[in-house]
């Protein structure tokens, strides 16, 4: 099936792109542009001439993943159209076909997939504070790396339940409310969706001769994490 097919089957085209007089109001309002050489606009165009060299090119750049999904192209267009809805629409693709892998932004769904994927489907939380380190975060500072040793007696005099049973912040997630949201990946395709990300990523670790293995610290994650070659020209 050819790829501009495909990216019309998904919910999130049909609602995103109506009628698109390439105005360049989206491309006007949007903070990406502001900090990357992506312009909505042209985006929306390739989409509706439908070349598919066109779009495989799309599908392979980092240009679909300068989108901070604000939907203020949203609230701007005369026509209706959501660009930032287009956008998921193309990233789901991308990583549906493999080429997320072939793009600097487009590898870091791998750092995601572990991080928050993981600490959602292990801990229940998208944000687990032992897993944010100096190591990866070093912006972080000294004074989070007592934090990070200290946590229970820090949690204690804050007022939050830190990993025990019953209400409250941080509390222990109950083990049967953990695998109810696996079966929820499981049902929703979520995790199909980490199963390929971390195929694709494997084959591509190969590709570069960078080692990727199942810890989270390993060389192919440290590269894709911190290079970062891209700027505003």
């Amino acid at each position: 099936m050819a790829l501009i097919e495909e990216l019309r089957k998904d919910v999130r085209f049909i609602e995103g792109l109506k009628s698109c007089i390439n105005c360049g109001t989206c491309t006007a309002i949007c903070p990406g542009s502001e900090f990357y050489d992506y312009d909505p606009r042209v985006l929306m165009k390739i989409i509706e001439e439908g070349n598919e060299e066109q779009l495989e090119t799309l599908l392979k750049s980092n240009t679909i993943w300068f989108c901070g999904e604000c939907m203020s192209c949203k609230t701007r267009c005369p026509r209706g159209n959501t660009p930032g809805l287009v956008i998921m629409a193309l990233r789901n693709l991308a990583m549906e076909k493999g080429y997320f892998t072939e793009s600097e932004k487009g590898r870091q769904q791998l750092f995601m997939k572990r991080v928050v994927g993981g600490w959602i489907l292990n801990h229940g939380y998208c944000l687990y504070l032992e897993g944010i380190g100096t190591d990866l975060y070093p912006e972080q500072g000294p004074v989070w790396d007592w934090r990070q040793e200290n946590w229970p007696g820090v949690m204690e005099r804050l007022g939050a339940n830190y990993k025990v049973n019953g209400p409250g912040v941080l509390r222990k997630i109950p083990d049967e409310a953990l695998e109810e949201i696996r079966n929820i990946f499981d049902v929703s395709g979520g995790t199909k969706r980490f199963e390929k990300i971390e195929e694709y990523s494997k084959k591509k670790s190969e590709e570069m001769g960078i080692e990727l293995n199942d810890e989270l610290m390993n060389d192919y994650v440290v590269h894709i994490y911190t290079h970062n070659s891209i700027t505003k020209s």
